[in-house]
């Protein structure tokens, strides 16, 4: 029976959706942050920030090169969710690094490195900032050596890494997923 057992299924109304995204913001507490280190593509920029708006992170350090969500091309990706999201003008990666451990986050760089575990099972149902690096090159070896850890995204397919945006969306989702399960990662 299609539609399920109450007859046609329907898409949530506008007041629906608030009705359910307040639900899920009380059982929220853990706090959200993140670094753009040398992200340049300003469609990638404009994503983050609106995935980061829609995952309730409170800031964002750009590091190194990384495009501002001015930017008019981030703009039209992030449908003005820059102004949702606290963001500072970029600095050098060490010190984004430093200012969000001062702000009280552990942080942790999603990257491919010989000591990274596994994004499902990093610790991070509690306040992470996370950091994802520049299209071409990732992380810095500089900021990798100023984060806490290290945490990467699994793939059992063919190509070796995603998009930087699509990482960022991926990781954000997991670390609410973890507070909301209740789930404990490891020590990372």
């Amino acid at each position: 029976m299609a539609g399920g057992a109450g007859g046609a299924r329907r898409q949530l109304r506008a007041t629906d959706v608030k009705r359910l995204n307040r639900t899920w913001r009380r059982s929220t507490g853990n706090r959200l942050a993140m670094i753009l280190e040398s992200v340049t593509g300003p469609f990638n920029v404009g994503s983050i920030f609106r995935t980061a708006a829609a995952f309730g992170v409170e800031r964002i350090w750009l590091a190194g090169n990384a495009t501002p969500p001015t930017n008019p091309k981030a703009q039209k990706t992030a449908l003005g969710t820059d102004r949702l999201v606290d963001w500072k003008d970029p600095v050098p990666a060490v010190a984004a690094v430093q200012a969000a451990r001062d702000d009280g986050f552990t942080v942790l760089a999603v990257e491919l490195t010989g000591d990274a575990v596994p994004l499902h099972e990093a610790s991070l149902a509690r306040d992470v900032c996370l950091v994802v690096g520049g299209e071409d090159h990732g992380c810095s070896p500089a900021l990798l050596d100023a984060v806490d850890g290290v945490c990467y995204i699994p793939q059992v397919g063919r190509v070796g890494s995603v998009n930087v945006a699509v990482a960022a969306a991926i990781a954000l989702a997991e670390a609410r997923r973890q507070e909301w399960a209740g789930k404990p990662g490891s020590d990372l």
